[in-house]
């Protein structure tokens, strides 16, 4: 079993090796497509499909162009939310954000060329080939659904419809479970998918990954009121400055750490339906609801 760096480290070659060349007359564009890509983060979303693949009994190397296209369809997502006409953010990652860099222009551009590169990277003649053309599709169909309106992209819609604007905990939820939740649970289930698992196992890894998804998403809130900007990498205190409702601006700091600890063990338990050993998912889970940054 691939240890936590190890899988990052795999993920970052392919990542690389899948991005374009930065000399000709659009380099700016793979220049700012190259700067947010391979800028960090945890990497957890091409982990969780890599690490279902394998404990459903699936190939590492088959999976890895998807994993790979997940972790380029969220780099978009971060680019995009970072764009003053959205969350107008001018950090990520302990870094200016691709806009404060390159400007919007291109920064809208290189986030519209992530998209594209994750379906080319699934769908090419190797990876569609290597996978098995019929996993392939319903593995790329899966990350379609969670991008696009009913999925990430209508999460953000709901967010930014109610900054300023008193909503209830089930329109929160709702916004986190797509703007955040969906490319997790679609992270997860292609994974199962790449490597034929069956409905069970499938299911299973749905809960996990749409509870640890939540609970990321709450630790978050946490975090924005809790944490200093230099050690999330992004402004701290962005919620109450746009005006948002979180779970803790409407549950507060205890009940929402209450439930973190629910989620995660609601995640804990649905690895039951799984054979292989699944110590990594469950650390993984533990971890994030601990996380600081």
């Amino acid at each position: 079993m691939p240890t936590s760096s190890e899988y990052i480290k795999r993920i970052e070659q392919a990542l690389s090796s899948y991005l374009p060349k930065e000399d000709g007359l659009e380099a700016d564009v793979c220049k700012a497509m190259r700067y947010s890509l391979m800028g960090g983060g945890k990497r957890i979303r091409p982990i969780l499909t890599l690490e279902f693949c394998r404990v459903c009994g699936g190939n590492l190397y088959t999976a890895l162009p998807f994993a790979c296209a997940v972790e380029m369809v969220h780099t978009y997502s971060l680019i995009h939310d970072d764009l003053p006409c959205m969350d107008n953010d001018a950090m990520r990652r302990g870094r200016p954000s691709n806009h404060a860099v390159f400007g919007e222009d291109i920064a809208l551009l290189a986030g519209d060329a992530l998209l594209s590169l994750a379906f080319e990277t699934m769908l090419s003649p190797d990876s569609a080939g290597t996978a098995a053309e019929d996993r392939a599709v319903r593995a790329a169909g899966i990350l379609a659904r969670a991008s696009g309106a009913t999925g990430m992209v209508g999460g953000q819609v709901i967010d930014l419809q109610n900054e300023g604007k008193q909503v209830t905990a089930d329109v929160i939820q709702q916004m986190d479970e797509k703007k955040t939740g969906a490319l997790i649970v679609a992270a997860a289930q292609m994974g199962c998918v790449l490597a034929g698992a069956d409905g069970n196992q499938t299911a299973a890894a749905r809960t996990y990954a749409r509870s640890v998804g939540l609970a990321f998403q709450i630790v978050d809130d946490i975090l924005d009121v809790t944490s200093e900007s230099a050690v999330l990498g992004k402004p701290a205190g962005s919620d109450l400055a746009n005006q948002k409702f979180t779970y803790v601006s409407l549950l507060g700091l205890e009940r929402s750490r209450e439930l973190v600890e629910e989620l995660t063990q609601q995640a804990l338990s649905a690895l039951n339906a799984f054979d292989e050993d699944t110590e990594f998912l469950s650390s993984l889970a533990r971890k994030l609801a601990v996380r600081e940054h």
